[in-house]
């Protein structure tokens, strides 16, 4: 018989796990340069295996919210778990460009099963006066992990080789898979009683129904810009600073992880009790953080990218990272809290689906074509990314303005 987790030991191997999904999915830029001189590859390609990634991932994650939104999560997972680093070990031993494609494919798979229906669990697990700093701490696993991925990855290409990376990275997995099968998952709706209320299984027109949501889609079309300029950010951070600054590869590998550490962590800690706290005083409050966190860090990242020096482009561009890590847990929780409980696995799906579909699935890409027309151009390429960061912030005003609107239509009591 299953035996029942607690609530904070759920979380705790639920963040394990998630630090290495951000670990295997960043290595890859870490490792970017060596592995294009031994394929013969440009920017474009380059940004292709990204891009074919995110196909595996986002193409997979409506399948797997569905199906978790109808049985077992932790089946769900533990299958993920396995896929992403069998997938990271064969990119290890691909031979060639096309194997190397359907190797980054099949850790998109294996991520979309885990992405989807982590949160849930979560979010089923805590209360919702608790939920978004849970949620919080699972999601500081995306710094502390891209940053592992960039150390690891840059420290071990340059003393065993770059395939010698991919097996590091994929190998725990294999086993990490199996951790969550002995225990009880939370019902669905549990934290809020409403497990007879509402949280039976989704159907189809449930699902369909996200689509309707105003405020659910306010959230996911702002996090599709995000997206969009942190997943280029992110593939050609180390690149930038190596070919337009003239740092060397793992000098640039190690200032995008001990950034995304520091920066990562603590702008993500403190944007979720900001947002905590903004949240007790306002139902607009989360919204409210997602906005103004991401206006400020726009100019920031136009510095950055327009610096003349490499410290100066490094200052910038750890304090812009430093405020994009404060939306971190309140863009999840609102996800999870503008739906019905039965299809929160969905809602999360279909947000991966929109931001992946319309943000980073063609970003790092988009920014290494623009770079090749330009006669090689990267940081003219990088100016990009901060308009689009803009666009993210404007569209979060829109929600936090409709959600004060109808705060203050109801006498000022949250809605």
């Amino acid at each position: 018989m299953d035996r029942r987790i607690s609530p904070m030991s759920l979380l705790i191997i639920l963040t394990g796990l998630n630090l290495f999904n951000y670990l295997d999915r960043y290595i890859l830029g870490a490792v970017r340069t060596p592995m294009a001189a031994a394929f013969g590859l440009d920017y474009g390609a380059s940004g292709r295996m990204f891009t074919v990634f995110m196909l595996g991932y986002f193409l997979t994650a409506p399948v797997f919210g569905y199906l978790g939104d109808r049985g077992s999560r932790k089946a769900l997972i533990a299958l993920g778990v396995f896929v992403w680093s069998l997938g990271t070990v064969l990119t290890g031993l691909a031979q060639g460009f096309f194997a190397l494609l359907c190797f980054r494919a099949v850790v998109g798979v294996g991520e979309a099963s885990y992405g989807s229906l982590s949160p849930g669990l979560i979010s089923d697990a805590w209360s919702p006066a608790k939920r978004n700093m849970a949620l919080t701490v699972f999601y500081i696993a995306i710094p502390v992990g891209s940053a592992a991925g960039y150390m690891l990855g840059g420290e071990i290409a340059v003393h065993w080789g770059w395939r010698c990376a991919f097996y590091v990275a994929g190998a725990p997995g294999l086993l990490l898979a199996l951790v969550l099968l002995p225990f009880k998952e939370p019902a669905r709706g549990e934290s809020e009683g409403a497990s007879a209320q509402g949280a039976g299984k989704a159907g189809l027109r449930d699902i369909l129904r996200l689509f309707a949501n105003a405020d659910y889609s306010l959230v996911v079309w702002g996090y599709v810009a995000y997206t969009f300029a942190l997943g280029a950010f992110a593939f050609w951070g180390p690149t930038f600073l190596e070919k337009v600054h003239g740092l060397a590869l793992d000098r640039a590998d190690n200032f995008f992880g001990a950034v995304l550490i520091v920066a990562g962590v603590v702008g993500s800690l403190l944007g979720g009790l900001l947002g905590t706290r903004w949240q007790r005083r306002t139902s607009a409050g989360y919204a409210l953080l997602l906005a103004s966190s991401v206006a400020l860090s726009v100019p920031l990242a136009f510095c950055a990218v327009l610096a003349a020096g490499a410290a100066l482009s490094m200052a910038f561009l750890a304090g812009s990272i430093f405020l994009l890590f404060f939306i971190t847990g309140p863009v999840n929780t609102l996800i999870l809290e503008t739906v019905a409980v039965n299809v929160r696995s969905s809602a999360m799906a279909v947000s991966i689906l929109m931001i992946h579909l319309f943000g980073d699935l063609y970003s790092p890409e988009i920014v290494g074509r623009l770079a090749d027309r330009v006669a090689g151009d990267l940081q003219r390429a990088m100016l990009l990314l901060p308009a689009v960061l803009l666009v993210a912030a404007c569209v979060w005003t829109v929600l936090a303005a409709k959600t004060l609107k109808a705060q203050a239509a109801a006498g000022g009591v949250r809605p």
